[in-house]
This record gives structure tokens, C-alpha cells and sequence, in this order.
């Protein structure tokens, strides 16, 4: 077999691997560079695919052409609903006669985003449960599980690939939480199980592999949010939380403190409607009677102003935590938005800024704007949706793979995630490999 580095080897982002084995490619994920496309998503017009190739913003999935693998696409596998890891579909699936699969909410969230932004695909689109497979069919039958891994939006899941050479194992992305505050566990049983079976080899996210740490359990940022809302609120003050559109278990949380608190809670952005939409027609939104969403502009401009004349009765949740350009809460720092900001008001960043230069930017200028208008900010009330180093290692432990293969980020992060493996006996260049996009390595 060989595995092909498409995307997510040199950046964090536009994450996209193949796997061949024989006459047939598998692909996992087909993602975006978000960083090239600040703003975008709060934008009408959507670029189109060559547009989008010259921002830099796609996986060089040119890359199986040149290399005749193109026509042996048999299935694009997706591993869970994050942009990085789906976005870029609509661009590039209908380069391959192959069935796009993933999870029921990760499916359902790739339909109503190629509908906001009025796209298609001719590809079957597919839904497999957590922890079912399904058989692809090329020149010999492949069988694929899906299995649940905790990580920062629901339904996520290490993919599986059955072929005659042995198992390969896509772990990109994962944490490891024992203690999730919505959303099964990680099915360790079976993870246990292939490891008896035999994993050739294991593509895995190194995102946060230099940090040594066992990632937190999301209930650490479930107490920390209660701390924020519960116990530093003044009954006066307006209260604005900018979180991940996709972490359903983050907004659950927020919606039932909102309830505590007697505030209405209004998600505010068109992210958040497709992810929380999304979770509802699955059945994976409990907290829906408890809140309301306001999208386009006059939904968007008169709750608002309701909520800037009675501060006191609502929480605003709302995009714009990495200070990308005409999110809400940048709209609302510059003053351009109905609900004004003032003295007292809680800016809470439920959120991490993810590390790439351009948001680390847009995040320091963001805050100086918030800063003019003397409110309190909570910065990281937060836990990662990564795995730190001793989750990296607890895989590797529970799934001893043949080989492993570091990915999502750059050269330093895979690197950090290399050298996890030597620590526990692996060989750099023999069974555990550095690809840059672009290469690929037979085994």
C-alpha cells in the first residue's frame, strides 16, 4: 500500500489523505485552508473552485492526477463536520465517480452548507452511524468503520480501512475525554479490538503533540463557563459569548446556564444556524426550545436591538472569537451592529485562537477594539478539542500500529509527534514517517 500526504502536512488545515492499495484510492476528508479565506463565511458570494485553488485555500488534490491515481478513487471519507476537514467538497468532489461518507450530523451539516451557499455535488452522499461500517467496492471490497472519538463537535470519528494488507487507522482529529458533556465516549473496546486485528498504520493528528499534556475532559470548560456566568454576573450587564459554530456540547452547555440565569439565549450568525440546524435534524439538539437564532440581516438587526434595550435578559452567542473580518463580534467592536457594547458588559471567548499568524493578528486587534469600550473579557474558558502528547501516546499504546504517520500541521508539530513514537520505539524513516504535501510513502 501507499499512503499519499495531500493537504494538512505543511499547515493546519485543507486536510486530505489517500490511501492506495492496488487498483483502488481511498480519500480521507477534503478540507479547507481557512486562514486564506478569513470572512468568507459570513459573506454572500462564494468563490469558485479555481478561485478558491488560487487563495491557497484547497488541498493540491491536482496531485492524484498527475500521479494516475484519479480514476481509482472509490469513496472520500470524512472524518467529522469541522471546515478544515469537509470544506473544500463542493470544490473537488466532482473530480471523482466515488460516494462521499460520513457520520449522520456530518453529512447533514455538508448538505445545509452547500445549500446556504447554493452548491452541489453529483457524488451519493452517504450517512454511516458512529461505530457502523459500510463496504466500498473497487477492484476488491473494502470494509470502512466509523468509530466515535471524543473531539470538539459531535459525532467525530477514527476512520478505519479494512484492506487485505492490514487496517489503516485516519486519526485526525481526537481527544481522548472520559468524561464528555454530550456525545458517547471513545469506543476504546473496538479501538482494543483492531489493535489485536493487526493496524498497519496510523495517520494521526499531531496538532498539539509538542505540548506535554493529557488534554482536558470538555466538563473542565463546562465549570468554567458556569464560573463566568454564574458567579461574576452583574444582573445589569450584557453578556456576549463567542464560541466554535460547531461545538454542540459547548452551546448545549451555554444554553442551560442561560437558562439558569433567566436569560433568553440568542445564537446569532449563519455558521451557527447551519451547525445547530444541522445537530437538530438528528436529533442531537437538545437544547433548541431554550434558544433562539437570528441569521439574515432584519432577523439579525431587531433581535439585537432588543437585546441592546433589555442587556440584562439575554445571552448574545456569536461567531468572530479568531477576529476574522465581518464576523459578528467584529462587526459589533466596530460599533456597526445594534447592540452596543459598554461598561461592564462580559466578552466571553470560549475559545482558543487557532495558532496560524493571520489570526493570531485579527484576534490582538479585535481585543484593543473591545478594550475602548471598558468591558470584562474571559479569555480561554476553554479546554482543546486536540489530544496534548500523552494522548498521543495513550493511542499509539492502544492501537500499536505497525507504522505512524504524523499529520495536521506543520513541520515542528509532526515532528513533536515523531518523536512520541521513537520514545516508545518506533524508527524514524523505517516505521514512523514525515511527509510533506505532495509525498507519500509505500509500506
Amino acid at each position: 500500500m501507499k499512503i499519499h500526504a495531500i493537504g494538512g502536512y505543511d499547515e493546519v488545515g485543507k486536510n486530505m489523505t489517500a490511501l492506495e492499495v492496488g487498483e483502488d484510492v481511498i480519500l480521507f476528508d477534503s478540507g479547507l485552508f481557512l486562514p486564506a479565506i478569513v470572512g468568507v463565511a459570513e459573506r454572500e458570494k462564494i468563490p469558485t473552485e479555481r478561485g478558491m485553488r488560487s487563495l491557497g485555500a484547497l488541498p493540491d488534490d491536482l496531485y492524484l492526477e498527475k500521479h494516475n491515481l484519479r480514476d481509482k478513487v472509490r469513496a472520500i471519507l470524512v472524518s467529522h463536520a469541522h471546515l478544515d476537514h469537509v470544506g473544500s467538497l463542493p470544490y473537488n468532489a466532482y473530480r471523482y465517480d466515488a460516494d462521499i461518507l460520513g457520520t449522520p450530523f456530518t453529512m447533514e451539516f455538508f448538505k445545509l452548507m452547500m445549500k446556504d451557499a447554493n452548491q452541489s455535488v453529483p457524488n451519493r452522499i452517504l450517512k454511516v452511524s458512529p461505530n457502523a461500517s459500510h463496504t466500498i467496492i473497487g477492484k476488491q471490497k473494502n470494509k470502512v468503520e466509523f468509530i466515535n472519538i471524543t473531539h470538539s463537535t459531535i459525532q467525530s470519528t477514527l476512520i478505519a480501512v479494512h484492506t487485505p494488507e492490514g487496517v489503516v487507522l485516519y486519526a485526525n482529529d481526537y481527544k481522548l475525554d472520559n468524561s464528555p458533556v454530550f456525545g458517547e465516549k471513545t469506543n476504546y473496546a473496538r479501538l482494543k479490538e483492531l489493535a489485536k486485528t493487526g493496524v498497519k498504520a496510523l495517520v494521526v493528528d499531531c496538532l498539539y503533540a509538542p505540548d506535554d499534556r493529557k488534554t482536558p475532559s470538555e466538563k473542565i470548560a463546562q465549570s468554567l463557563l458556569e464560573d463566568v456566568l454564574m458567579h461574576t454576573t452583574n444582573d445589569k450587564s450584557g453578556i456576549v459569548v463567542s464560541t466554535f459554530s460547531s461545538h454542540i456540547a459547548r452551546l448545549k452547555t451555554i444554553a442551560e446556564l442561560g437558562k439558569k440565569l433567566g436569560r433568553e439565549v440568542i445564537f446569532v450568525g449563519r455558521s451557527l444556524n447551519k451547525y445547530v440546524t444541522a445537530a437538530n435534524n438528528v436529533g442531537q439538539a437538545p437544547f433548541m426550545k431554550n434558544i433562539k437564532i437570528a441569521t439574515y440581516r432584519k432577523q439579525l438587526e431587531k433581535i439585537l436591538g432588543k437585546a441592546n434595550e433589555n442587556r440584562s435578559k439575554y445571552i448574545i452567542v456569536c461567531t468572530g472569537h479568531q477576529g476574522e473580518p465581518g464576523s459578528i463580534l467584529d462587526r459589533m467592536s466596530r460599533g456597526s451592529l445594534p447592540f452596543r457594547l459598554a461598561k461592564d458588559d462580559l466578552v466571553i471567548f470560549s475559545s482558543r485562537t487557532i495558532p496560524a499568524p493571520v489570526n493570531e493578528l485579527n484576534r490582538s486587534e479585535l481585543q484593543k477594539r473591545l478594550a475602548k469600550y471598558h468591558v470584562r473579557i474571559f479569555d480561554n474558558i476553554h479546554v482543546s478539542g486536540h489530544g496534548g502528547k500523552e494522548d498521543l501516546r495513550e493511542l499509539i499504546t492502544l492501537t500499536k500500529p505497525q507504522h505512524i504517520i504524523p499529520s495536521h500541521g506543520d513541520l515542528f508539530k509532526r515532528s513533536a509527534g515523531a518523536f512520541v513514537a521513537e520514545e516508545m520505539g518506533y524508527k524514524k524513516g523505517e516505521t514512523v514517517h514525515l511527509l510533506d504535501n505532495g509525498h507519500s510513502v509505500e509500506i
